[in-house]
């Protein structure tokens, strides 16, 4: 619809998850108004990204160095393990300040529509982590969707046999939620995971 670099800027915004044309557009004119110093930390900022971030070479987690702050703090216990899909998921663990284990990022989750299989994650790596014996637990923290299930469904079956307690994180009702608004399996989990109430 446009001309030249500003339909480039709109077509490659467009590429971006969660960016559909029209806000691809309203980014390109906002970038196209905004001061040339302003545009400019932006290119800095993705170009340094792209030339300083890597994956730990132990977990998966992104970094600037060959091993993450996680992996190369002597605090955390390495005897528990917490497996999730991508790297974002590790900063919304960290958020809750509850977990003081160590991760492993699978770098996706199972999904054959997309053409997505155990081979394509970082399962591999997964068990050579497990093999030494340090680990006494892994904690599946994949997400509650199908993609997900599917993924813990195939971990907790290739860590059966190691002799390594697996543990998924329980899933149902959200905090502040109304039970009219839930839906069937939310629900449905809600009624799995109950716990007693201490008296």
């Amino acid at each position: 619809m446009y001309e030249g670099a500003v339909q480039d800027l709109i077509d490659e915004l467009g590429r971006l998850p969660g960016v559909g044309p029209k806000s691809a557009q309203r980014i390109a004119f906002h970038v196209l108004s905004a001061d040339t110093e302003d545009v400019a930390r932006l290119a800095h900022a993705l170009t340094e990204v792209k030339a300083k971030v890597r994956f730990c070479e132990i977990c998966g987690n992104v970094s600037e160095e060959a091993q993450c702050r996680i992996c190369t703090d002597p605090r955390r216990n390495p005897t528990v393990l917490c497996v999730v899909e991508e790297a974002k998921d590790v900063v919304a663990i960290e958020r809750t300040r509850e977990f003081r284990g160590k991760y492993h990022v699978l770098g996706g989750a199972i999904n054959p529509i997309d053409g997505v299989g155990p081979d394509d994650l970082r399962i591999r790596e997964l068990m050579t982590r497990l093999a030494d014996g340090e680990v006494q637990e892994v904690i599946i923290a994949t997400d509650p969707n199908i993609e997900g299930e599917a993924t813990a469904t195939y971990l907790a079956r290739m860590l059966r046999g190691m002799g390594v307690p697996v543990s998924r994180l329980a899933s149902g009702l959200p905090v502040g939620g109304d039970l009219e608004y839930a839906d069937e399996v939310t629900l449905g989990r809600a009624f799995e995971g109950r716990r007693l109430i201490d008296s």
